[in-house]
């Protein structure tokens, strides 16, 4: 069963399908796990749906195993899309980010010629290439400068959850929606050996995957386990158009656009998140968003607001993910983690590898549970 154990788990319960938990739980499948999804609410529809969705390692040079980890991703998000076909979830159009004040240009440009040093496709160019090459319908200044990231993308979460999920179960899980996992119950060396949930059934498991994004605090307390979280809430808006004016992911001074479809685009900005414990209503918040991106994006001007969410991001305390076995539990594996989207299809990989054959992938050596003590 991994770490602890000379067995290799037949049952695993993953709970939580975003993109965390369906891309374990896909990859557990595909090797002959017999695998049980649970989810209080439906696949893909919590913070997997609310998130900016943006595929990326440009905004991860903190640490350079975070880097190289994001880098991994978005490589296996290609491959994913060979495997499982792009359809409607992977967008590979790139990204594109500028600044309108001096000191944020500069940071700008520091971070591209890193990137370049590590081997990163970076291509620096001004708002007027941008307008004629990428994106006319843009504001954007002639002479200010920006930065494209050509190997980047943005991923429709929800759609990438339900194709990972259906073809899971097609090859054996089960999915239990709408339902709460109450109680997570060990045997007397503290191995992991059932999951009781909020609708009265109990489950005979080998082993549970903690991929409940903001609830995961609360299922590793069930096994007297303390995985500290941040509190960091974001609101995104969906607003629809007649036609989608902008091409690709990018981030504009003061908001963040993406496509999302035919006839929808996402925002978000950090400097409304932080309007949010301000007791601003979200629809105020909402119509902020709006008002920013109709000044980058004019076309967007007779669009309409749709939907909009505050929601509270996954993220570890220290801001770095927490994916693998926790020893002191035998049986019981965290995958934790802001970058859900970029990293979902690596973690999955390895993750799942680590369940069924024990092995602890180096790629994950900084990002071990065991470094917040229970």
């Amino acid at each position: 069963m991994g770490i602890g154990s000379v067995e290799r788990p037949e049952r695993v319960a993953v709970i939580g399908v975003g993109v965390l938990g369906a891309s374990v739980g896909w990859n557990l499948s595909q090797q002959g796990a017999e695998v049980v999804f649970i989810d209080a609410g439906r696949p893909g529809e919590g913070v997997t749906n609310w998130s900016f969705s943006w595929v990326n390692a440009s905004n991860k040079t903190a640490r350079k195993s975070y880097f190289d980890l994001n880098v991994t991703g978005m490589a296996a998000h290609r491959e994913l899309s060979g495997t499982i076909g792009p359809d409607s979830w992977w967008h590979p159009s790139g990204h594109l980010r500028w600044a309108d004040e001096p000191a944020a240009q500069a940071k700008l440009l520091a971070t591209a010629a890193l990137l370049t040093t590590w081997d990163y496709q970076v291509e620096v160019c001004t708002g007027a290439e941008v307008r004629r090459r990428l994106e006319p319908d843009l504001t954007i200044p002639g002479e200010v400068p920006a930065v494209f990231y050509p190997d980047e993308a943005w991923v429709h979460g929800r759609h990438l959850v339900g194709r990972l999920v259906d073809q899971a179960v097609a090859s054996g899980a089960e999915l239990r929606t709408s339902t709460a996992v109450r109680d997570i119950g060990t045997a007397g060396d503290g191995s992991i050996r059932t999951v009781a949930l909020s609708d009265g059934s109990r489950l005979d498991v080998d082993a549970v995957v903690n991929a409940a994004g903001p609830s995961a605090s609360h299922v590793a307390g069930l096994v007297a386990r303390h995985l500290p979280m941040r509190r960091e809430p974001g609101v995104v808006t969906r607003i629809e158009c007649a036609q989608v004016p902008v091409r690709r992911v990018m981030h504009a001074p003061h908001i963040e656009i993406r496509p999302d479809g035919d006839a929808s685009v996402v925002l978000h900005s950090r400097e409304i998140d932080a309007l949010i414990d301000t007791g601003e209503d979200p629809g105020q918040l909402a119509r902020l968003l709006h008002e920013s991106a109709r000044r980058v994006v004019p076309e967007l001007t007779n669009s309409r607001i749709a939907q909009t969410r505050v929601a509270h991001r996954p993220i570890p305390a220290d801001g770095f993910p927490s994916v693998g076995a926790v020893p002191s539990v035998p049986g019981y594996y965290e995958a934790v983690s802001h970058s859900g989207i970029t990293l979902g299809p690596v973690i999955g990989r390895l993750l799942a590898s680590e369940i069924l054959n024990g092995k602890r992938d180096k790629m994950l050596a900084d990002f071990r549970p065991e470094r917040f003590p229970s």
